[in-house]
Order: structure tokens, then C-alpha cells, then sequence
């Protein structure tokens, strides 16, 4: 296995202020912020896979991996803008959101639903990350997109090849799909908005629809099509659907519109 990148590889001298986005900027710290909470997540992994070692390997290993794009998104946004502390949004953030850690088995069911939700938030990040790549003209922060929409499309095959060895526990298309909607439904939670107010409104109010729609409108206003196509294909793989050309592209294009649509009616709300 070839060694993992470190921010040291980042060529950070190539930054320009110039060529930075106020929206992006905004989108980035958000995600600094979520990013940084691996840990939560690795907890509550770890009790769920408590007897699994090969799973409990992968799982230090995902999570440093994914604080490591939390530090390379903060140094990016604290050189766009100096006046942000990625330091004391995190400590906010931490104090204000935690998943819950007083679990004996997975929120989902089954090991096999965790992992497969898993795989879906692992297609939703590679993708967000692959739509900032091509979104951005700053070429630190398009070289920081791209390391990340590798690392998690790497992310997303190492859940689905854990999957496949507890697929028997979602044993129906139609429950893996219902599982892998569910997760997607969960992208509007408290998690994104609670994050973005943290970034770029800690001395407002914290309004969760307004912080919500802030968030959704600037993230999904990134997005071309071939983004989500990939991703309606991500997952339909891990729920073991097999999509043919015919459905393929009435489906895909069914998604882009909603994406589309939904960003452009945030964005004229705002």
C-alpha cells in the first residue's frame, strides 16, 4: 500500500487571494468543521465492529485519514481568510453537536445497513469534493478538492468491500435502497447547519432553516452533471442495483434536475 499524502505535500505557495470564491470559502469551512469530527464517528464505529479487527484497523485508519482533510481545509480557509479561527469554530462546534455515543449496536439495524450507509456518505463527499475541484480557479484549494474526492472514493470502496462481507444482513434490494435514501434524507440534518453557523455566523443567532438553506444553496449549487451522475451510479452499485442504459439516463437526469432545481430556488430565496 503506497503512503497516504500529508499537508506537507500540498503546494501551499501557489495559493491566490486573488482567485479565491466568498461562497466556496464559506462551503469549505463549513466542511473544515465536519471533517474534523472523525473521531465521533470512529467511536461509535468501533463499538459497533467491536469484534471485528480487520474493521476496527480500517476504521483508525479512515478516521485519521479524514481529520487530515479537516486540518488541509482549515489551513486552506485560515489562508483566504486570516480573521477565521478554525480552532475556536471547532471548539464551538463540539460543544454545540456530538452524534450519540451510548450505543451497543448500529442506529441502522445491522452492520451490514452501517456499512452501507456508509458507502453513501462516502459517495456524497467524493462527489462534493470532485464539484469544488472543478468549481475552483484556486489552485491549492483545486489540488486539496481533488486529494479529498480520491481519498473518499477510496473510502466508499473500502465500506462496500467490508459490505459485501455482512450483505447477508440487508439481504433485499428494496431495504438497501430504503437504507440508502434514508442516509441521503439525513444530508439536511442539524450536522451541515449547525457547522455552517459555527464557520461564518458564530456571533448571530443560530437559525437551523436559515443556516440550512445557506449551506444547501451554496454545496448543491456546485454540482454539474456528470457529479451526480456518478454519484445515482455509487449507489445504486452498493445497493446492488444494476442499471441499465435505458434507465440509466431518464434516472440521471431526473437527479440532475432536482439538484439543479433545488439550487437554483435556495440561491433566489437568499
Amino acid at each position: 500500500m503506497s503512503q497516504h499524502w500529508t499537508l506537507d505535500d500540498i503546494d501551499w505557495q501557489a495559493f491566490d487571494a486573488s482567485k479565491v470564491d466568498a461562497d466556496l470559502l464559506r462551503t469549505v469551512k463549513a466542511a473544515s468543521l465536519v471533517e474534523a469530527n472523525a473521531p465521533d464517528y470512529v467511536s461509535y464505529l468501533s463499538v459497533v465492529f467491536a469484534d471485528d479487527p480487520a474493521m476496527l484497523d480500517e476504521l483508525e485508519r479512515w478516521g485519521a485519514e479524514e481529520e487530515q482533510h479537516g486540518a488541509a481545509l482549515a489551513r486552506w480557509a485560515e489562508l483566504a481568510d486570516p480573521g477565521f479561527s478554525f480552532d475556536k469554530a471547532l471548539k464551538e462546534f463540539q460543544d454545540g453537536y456530538s452524534i450519540p455515543q451510548d450505543v451497543e449496536e448500529s442506529t441502522r439495524g445491522s452492520r451490514g445497513g452501517e456499512l452501507l450507509a456508509r458507502c453513501v456518505v462516502e459517495t456524497g463527499t467524493s462527489s462534493f469534493y470532485s464539484a469544488i475541484r472543478d468549481a475552483s480557479d484556486e489552485p491549492v484549494l483545486k489540488e486539496i478538492a481533488g486529494r479529498l474526492a480520491r481519498d473518499e472514493f477510496n473510502h466508499y470502496k473500502l465500506f462496500y468491500d467490508h459490505f459485501q462481507r455482512y450483505e447477508t444482513d440487508v439481504p433485499s434490494k428494496l431495504r438497501r435502497l430504503k437504507i440508502a435514501l434514508g442516509r441521503v434524507s439525513e444530508a439536511d440534518d442539524d450536522e451541515l447547519s449547525y457547522a455552517y453557523y459555527c464557520a461564518n455566523r458564530p456571533n448571530a443567532d443560530y437559525d437551523r432553516e436559515g443556516c440550512a438553506k445557506a449551506y444547501q444553496a451554496r454545496a448543491l449549487g456546485l454540482y454539474q452533471r456528470r457529479h451526480t451522475d456518478r454519484l445515482v451510479a455509487m449507489i445504486a452499485n452498493a445497493c446492488g442495483i444494476r442499471i441499465g442504459p435505458r434507465v440509466a439516463k431518464p434516472l440521471t437526469s431526473v437527479v440532475w434536475w432536482g439538484f439543479s432545481t433545488h439550487a437554483k430556488r435556495l440561491a433566489d430565496a437568499a
